[in-house]
């Protein structure tokens, strides 16, 4: 009888502890610009955030699956990062490659299948094993994202930004939606299509962050990723003066490093002026944000 109560208690404890028990007490939920604008902006005493680079894979949650989104959501509130392609007749769909081999079932380039053809196919995961999950378009991840996180648009050539624009439009998705573009003149032209979007930008050294700080987007449209290497203090200083948060990509060798050392590493990070963590690894730098904060008290 003991071993029998002992098992279950486990059992029950492992249910309590698991990630998708505590999921929606991590859901983001704004209503406008405005107050995104002001969710993401810089302040001496804001907290941390994670990026879930192409939504936080993990065994058995494929990259770019809404399945997968939940999941980071157990561990943190995240800046769910997805990617965008476009199939053969013309609908944005969540993938990273133009070529379906890695992460699908399917084989060849993506525009050369329609919408539907795509949705026959099942996601791989990591490990390359086939999940249930299928391929979601742009259109059904922005509904399931509404009242529960934040998405940042990565979109992959062809797909124009003016696609981007409509999209968010079309699904009044401007309080939850962050546009990813690597320099200052793709962020002027979605500022210049759509004043009331958010943008994340590449700033790279004090020549990005320059270059950033004089183009037409104000401080307020704006997140700043500084790369996948720390950078100099005088980036992160220059950015934070301006009320701009900043993204460091941990994706790569900060997140191995992680791996090997500890949520230190995170930690550190965020003490030397990292604002948010776009990581592989939603789970280790969910518990360095815990412990920064309580180190902060």
């Amino acid at each position: 009888m003991r071993i029998r109560i002992t098992t279950l208690l486990l059992i029950l404890l492992c249910i309590a502890c698991s990630p998708g028990h505590k999921a929606g007490e991590h859901f983001v939920s704004l209503e406008s610009f405005s107050e995104l604008s002001e969710y993401l902006r810089w302040h001496p005493d804001g907290t941390p955030l994670i990026g879930a680079h192409r939504g936080g894979p993990a065994p058995g949650f494929p990259e770019n699956c809404i399945a997968t989104f939940e999941r980071s959501l157990a561990f943190a509130p995240c800046l769910i990062e997805i990617d965008i392609q476009k199939s053969k007749d013309d609908v944005l769909l969540l993938l990273h490659d133009d070529d379906l081999s890695r992460t699908t079932t399917g084989e060849g380039g993506v525009p050369e299948y329609t919408l539907a053809e795509l949705k026959e196919l099942n996601l791989v995961d990591g490990d390359g094993m086939t999940t249930e999950y299928r391929i979601p378009t742009l259109a059904e991840a922005l509904e399931w994202a509404r009242g529960k996180a934040i998405l940042e648009l990565d979109f992959k050539r062809p797909v124009m930004p003016a696609e981007i624009v409509q999209s968010i439009q079309k699904h009044e998705a401007h309080s939850y939606t962050i546009v990813i573009t690597y320099n200052w003149h793709t962020a002027e032209l979605f500022y210049q299509l759509d004043p009331e979007i958010v943008i994340s930008c590449s700033a790279q050294g004090m020549e990005g962050v320059d270059y950033l700080l004089q183009s037409l987007v104000p401080p307020e449209n704006l997140i700043a990723f500084v790369g996948v290497s720390e950078p100099s203090s005088e980036v992160y200083q220059a950015l934070h003066r301006a009320g701009i948060r900043t993204i460091l990509g941990t994706m790569g060798n900060l997140d191995r490093s992680a791996d090997a050392n500890g949520v230190k590493v995170y930690i550190d990070l965020l003490r030397n002026g990292a604002d948010v963590l776009a990581t592989d690894n939603v789970a280790s730098a969910s518990k360095a944000i815990d412990a920064y904060l309580k180190s902060r008290k």
